[in-house]
């Protein structure tokens, strides 16, 4: 029989704790709210205001990413805005619902500087950030800023172990990202017990490193049966480390159909299908220990407010934070 980790997730900040509890599974958006599915940039239309219904309705997250450069392999340029400066303007413009980005690519960033920009918006929100980190997967940006990608792992980890340092009073640290003296300090620290840091993929890491450091793991959809194995597996490293359950969040395209009875055909990286459908679909992923997915509408063919509406009269009074 494959070891269970301790039940309880670590109490991180308002965020994090809202998004994820052991046993449950809540709904979030992926920022831009709106349909473009025939091009990789969005019109980034009433995109405040969607973000805000969204929190009004119930959804327990909204996700950025970290788009630097719109590279033709990858063909989506995200939200467009940088995801720090939108993070401190959407602080400024929602009251509840998690921030989050899926995910930093560390590598391309210094570390110092994701750590301030996280942290301020940390404090400025009141303690909503969750920060997913990633190794990256579009070898195009590496060159464009001079990083080898052949060398994502050691800049991720890296990068990870200076981020996690600044969060500690006046640290003295040392690796190939920097050296922090002593009698420095950055400020300001994160809101709760730390940044937490979510992990897509395994980031080019080894199990043992992910299940050790990371706070939860971000993972793409697949087959229940699969993706059952892969949670368990997961959460066998995690107990094995002696350490408290970690969540797990996967993103899922949806083409909501009008008619709710409509079967699951799929799309990109998600189905077509209507809200029964993917009822069914929720509550299965709960069942095999998934506990948040973050909806990304950018192939929803209806109306995207509408869409919005019927999502949370249906599905969030099972499935909210």
């Amino acid at each position: 029989m494959l070891k269970q980790p301790d039940p309880a997730f670590d109490p991180i900040n308002a965020g994090f704790d809202a998004v994820f509890a052991p046993g449950r599974l809540t709904l979030g958006l992926v920022a831009p709210i709106e349909t473009y599915a025939h091009g990789p940039v969005p019109t980034l239309d009433d995109h405040a205001a969607r973000i805000q219904l969204a929190e009004q309705l119930g959804f327990a997250a909204v996700w950025l990413r970290d788009v630097p450069f719109t590279v033709p392999s990858f063909g989506d340029a995200g939200q467009v805005f940088d995801p720090f400066v939108y993070l401190g303007y959407l602080a400024a413009q929602t009251n509840r619902i998690a921030l989050g980005v899926a995910s930093i690519i560390l590598p391309l960033r210094h570390p110092a500087h994701v750590a301030k920009a996280a942290a301020s918006v940390d404090q400025l929100s009141g303690g909503r950030l969750v920060l997913g980190i990633a190794s990256g997967d579009r070898p195009e940006e590496y060159p464009a800023l001079n990083q080898p990608f052949a060398q994502r792992s050691e800049g991720f980890r890296d990068s990870y172990d200076y981020i996690r340092a600044m969060a500690q009073p006046h640290p003295q640290f040392h690796n190939a990202r920097g050296s922090v003296t002593a009698g420095m300090d950055m400020l300001p620290k994160p809101v709760g017990t730390r940044l937490p840091l979510l992990t897509t993929g395994l980031s080019q890491q080894s199990p043992d490193w992910f299940a050790q450091h990371s706070d939860g793991w971000i993972t793409f959809p697949r087959p229940a049966p699969q993706q059952a194995r892969l949670i368990a597996q997961y959460r066998e490293a995690i107990a094995a480390h002696g350490g408290r359950d970690k969540p797990v969040m996967e993103p899922l395209y949806v083409d909501l159909a009008a008619d709710p009875d409509t079967p699951p055909r799929p799309i990109h990286l998600g189905l077509h299908l209507g809200l029964n459908a993917l009822r069914a679909y929720l509550r299965t992923r709960q069942q095999i220990g998934v506990n948040h997915i973050a909806l990304n509408l950018r192939f929803n063919g209806a109306d995207i407010p509408d869409t919005l509406t019927r999502l949370a009269d249906t599905l969030l009074p099972e499935f909210s934070a």
